[in-house]
């Protein structure tokens, strides 16, 4: 058994503005299942297919106070393709931001409720994944998350060092997820985190067991109101294992 990263969860302060923006962003469709949720996928695309990490952003109250452990990494084909997208993000209201770059030959970018984000310079490894480059989780053993991670969903393990470790799916399309070592620790309920999935026949009970088996936790939360199971990594990070897709 195994499962596969379906999308990313974003809160926010009002998801239809948010999403709003992320479209125009990818040049994504724009959907909504329900009050308070909006949806957000290729145009024409078939979910769950690893050709993409879907969007779901839910309307949330609380305020964001710290800097995100999950961010997009958004792909450039030439620089003045990177010079032209951040000019085009900033006019739908992203801004400038900084989180201590320094001198970097990326943008650091935060979209208009303050969620940080990347737009690369050209780098050959990202050819062919779509407007999203990589999905990245900051954390302090990138090799210890990519260990748990590597057995969690059935992506493939690229590489691993003491500073990062990158994952792709096993059929070499769509974005990466990356593991990057950083100074700063997790602080509160993180504002956007990794939604996983078992595969359609699949039991979520078991599956959610062999992920215990493998170091997630319980964050201590009521899910009594809820279809599908919360659970965190060896670091903390929160994420959900939705029904099987």
């Amino acid at each position: 058994m195994a499962t596969r990263l379906v999308q990313i969860n974003m809160k926010a302060h009002d998801d239809s503005a948010l999403g709003r923006f992320w479209a125009e962003a990818l040049g994504w469709g724009i959907d909504s299942e329900g009050p308070g949720v909006t949806n957000l996928e290729p145009v024409g695309f078939t979910y769950p297919h690893p050709s993409a990490v879907c969007i779901d952003l839910i309307a949330r109250p609380e305020p964001k106070t710290a800097k995100n452990r999950v961010h997009l990494d958004l792909a450039t084909t030439s620089a003045a393709h990177q010079a032209e997208l951040v000019a085009r993000l900033r006019e739908l209201g992203a801004t400038l931001a900084d989180v201590g770059q320094g001198d970097v030959p990326w943008t650091v970018m935060a979209d208009p409720e303050g969620n940080e984000f990347c737009v690369l310079e050209p780098r050959p490894v990202y050819e062919g994944t779509g407007p999203i480059a990589a999905v990245v989780v900051d954390c302090s053993d990138p090799r210890a998350m990519a260990r748990f991670w590597d057995e969690a969903i059935d992506w493939k393990l690229h590489e691993v060092t003491d500073e990062g470790a990158t994952m792709r799916s096993a059929q070499g399309v769509g974005p990466y997820l990356e593991f990057v070592r950083t100074p700063d620790t997790k602080s509160g309920w993180n504002r956007v985190h990794l939604d996983i999935s078992p595969y359609r026949g699949d039991d979520p009970a078991v599956e959610e067991a062999r992920l215990r088996a493998l170091g997630a936790t319980d964050p201590g939360i009521d899910q009594s109101a809820i279809s599908w199971s919360i659970l965190a990594d060896p670091e903390g990070n929160e994420f959900c294992l939705l029904s099987p897709r």
